[in-house]
């Protein structure tokens, strides 16, 4: 597997970053409850591996600028 730092030690694989997004869910659960479709999109892409964290923040930041 080659390292990918833009995705930090701990979140190289999609199921490490699934395990991510549950504990940052987990921790704060008011802030991730009825999280709208874009958000959920976004995160979705994060797992997958099309977007950094880093990139999921600016996408969100955008999307509530509108």
């Amino acid at each position: 597997m080659t390292y990918l730092p833009k995705y930090g030690p701990q979140a190289q694989t999609p199921q490490q970053r699934a395990r991510i997004l549950v504990q940052m869910k987990a921790a704060n659960p008011v802030l991730y409850k009825d999280l709208p479709p874009a958000l959920e999109q976004l995160h979705a892409r994060y797992i997958a591996g099309e977007l950094s964290w880093t990139d999921v923040c600016y996408l969100r930041e955008q999307e509530q600028a509108r």
